[in-house]
């Protein structure tokens, strides 16, 4: 499929499942938390492994740096900041994907433009074993270190920036949205998702085809297809530029 009919398929789809913004992103002075999913070599550096994308690609990098100035401004205000890097170890696979993030070797780390996140004192990194962000914060003694990390610092929304929009970033949220519903993260009120921090891969159907297993998944269509999956699971979406105000999110 061409570039001018993948652009037709995904005006159709919108067509279709619309959805609008919660307008722009407005953070309050207080009770916010950045959360950052999976902005790892492994998914976002060129060549870097199974799942990285094999070319320069404009959604990823543009991805890369929201989150990077994001990262500044909550670091230069000495908000929290919660990070997870897909972290897998090679003897436990995680079908359907080829191996992936593999400790040491160096997928699973930062990628080069947020290196910087690791010493900052207001920064709590989860190597995360599943998709689910949510879920691989759970201890076996039922505990949570994301729901510790909300209470601690008293956050109220979280905004979340990452990979892939349609795949962990949608299941973090949604769970954590099934968990604030429940009373499970006090004080948590709102699941904000940045679309313009946010990206997927781009696998296309002309290129599935010819891959055994493989699913075909265009890149502009599965990124709409998150954000729509995830507002219907009452995150709010917000984009364009950040700036900061005394309004609720």
């Amino acid at each position: 499929m061409g570039t001018e009919a993948s652009a037709s398929a995904v005006d159709l789809l919108r067509s279709q499942i619309p959805f609008q913004t919660d307008g722009e992103l407005v953070l309050p002075p207080r009770g916010v938390g950045l959360v950052l999913v999976d902005l790892c070599n492994g998914f976002c550096t060129v060549g870097a492994g199974n799942l990285a994308p094999v070319a320069p690609n404009k959604q990823i990098e543009k991805m890369v740096g929201e989150a990077a100035r994001l990262s500044k401004l909550f670091c230069d205000r000495k908000w929290p900041i919660f990070a997870f890097l897909d972290t897998h170890y090679p003897d436990k696979p995680e079908p359907p994907y080829p191996p992936h993030c593999i400790i040491g070797t160096g997928e699973e780390n930062f990628v080069p433009d947020l290196e910087w996140l690791e010493k900052e004192p207001n920064v709590t990194i989860k190597r995360k074993s599943c998709i689910d962000g949510y879920i691989s914060c759970i201890e076996k003694d039922g505990s949570s270190i994301f729901a510790d990390w909300v209470l601690k610092y008293q956050i109220k929304t979280v905004l979340v920036l990452g990979i892939c929009t349609d795949i962990c970033v949608l299941d973090f949220a949604s769970s954590t949205l099934a968990a604030r519903n429940i009373d499970r993260v006090p004080p948590l009120q709102d699941v904000v998702i940045y679309s313009e921090g946010c990206a997927t891969y781009d696998l296309p159907v002309e290129v599935a085809t010819n891959v055994k297993g493989a699913l075909a998944h265009p890149q502009d269509l599965m990124h709409h297809i998150g954000l729509y999956m995830a507002k219907g699971r009452g995150a709010k979406v917000r984009g364009s530029h950040a700036s900061i105000c005394a309004n609720e999110l």
